[in-house]
């Protein structure tokens, strides 16, 4: 076990990243625990990395690859001074000062103490679990119609879901394609009355009732989509270029349950800027936003948890 750190960053993506740049100017000298490769969830560089083209990252004019962004963004906490392991936290015990956080074997000593802890750990979007869904994610396949919707402007192209988000990915799309259609396994639909009525009074929308998607079609981008009747089980094609996937995502809070309050959907709940429960522990990005669940939100939120983290160990005299 080293010496008692002054912050512990856990997770990476815009926030983590951007957490670690404004710890480092601090002197603060964060350890930053940006994930695994072969992780699910928590994976460095956050779901950036499976994103093709970023346009909406203020001062890139010309967009950037999403992997190329963290690979920038790493550059520059590295650069200031931030100590990046590629390892995944495995256990967290905030109960009491030091906090203690362990890689690897969860049972023995703790790995590493700190003063303080920025949690990162962002979220994953809830896929269909279809084998040519993660060949095309970023290829016609895609989570965030904020993020893409630009790219399919006058295409045909489908959102699977029923909720709110759904219904609002699809009219945000309904600005760029010529048809969306939403594809929902049941024949009505879940989402709040008045998304309900502006979804179905706009022209542009179409509706695939007690359907889901089992295939998708295309080698390098998406060319179609099989959908299967929920009630009959008959097959049956629908020729679009692009498919959202709109059915909720789940915070990577296993960590912390127990330790950390949550909401009922499972996000980390902060207050007062990025406070959370614990003194101490401070939280951003995707693990307590599921409202916006953006690059930009996510770096703008590291921002925060990083000087608040600074201003409470000069309180406690660190």
């Amino acid at each position: 076990m080293s010496d008692i750190r002054n912050v512990i960053i856990i997770g990476s993506g815009p926030a983590g990243l951007t957490a670690a740049i404004y710890t480092a100017r601090a002197n603060l000298e964060p350890l930053l625990l940006e994930g695994e490769p072969s992780s699910t969830s928590d994976q460095p560089g956050g779901q950036l990395m499976l994103t093709t083209e970023v346009e909406n990252f203020p001062g890139w004019p010309d967009g950037i690859m999403g992997p190329d962004l963290m690979v920038r963004m790493r550059e520059q906490a590295a650069r200031f001074g931030t100590e990046i392991q590629t390892v995944k936290a495995s256990r967290v015990d905030l109960t009491e000062r030091p906090f203690r956080v362990w890689v690897g074997d969860p049972s023995g000593e703790p790995t590493y103490t700190a003063r303080s802890v920025i949690v990162s750990t962002g979220a994953q979007s809830l896929m269909l679990g279809l084998p040519e869904e993660s060949r095309l994610l970023g290829h016609g396949v895609s989570t965030c119609a904020t993020c893409d919707g630009f790219f399919f402007r006058d295409h045909d192209i489908a959102v699977v879901g029923g909720g709110d988000s759904a219904v609002e990915e699809a009219l945000f799309l309904t600005k760029f394609a010529r048809t969306v259609t939403l594809v929902h396994r049941r024949d009505e639909l879940r989402a709040s009355k008045i998304m309900q009525d502006r979804v179905f009074a706009n022209e542009k929308m179409r509706f695939a009732w007690n359907s889901t998607v089992s295939a998708i079609h295309g080698d390098t981008t998406v060319e179609g989509v099989t959908l299967t009747d929920t009630v009959t089980g008959e097959q049956r094609p629908l020729a679009v270029t692009g498919l959202f996937v709109a059915i909720g995502h789940r915070p990577n809070t296993d960590l912390f349950v127990g330790q950390l309050d949550l909401d009922d959907n499972g996000y980390l709940v902060t207050h007062s800027g990025a406070s959370t429960s614990v003194d101490g522990v401070f939280g951003c990005g995707d693990v307590q936003d599921h409202v916006y669940r953006q690059a930009i939100t996510a770096a703008g939120s590291g921002c925060m948890a990083a000087i608040d983290a600074e201003r409470w160990l000069e309180a406690q005299g660190h």
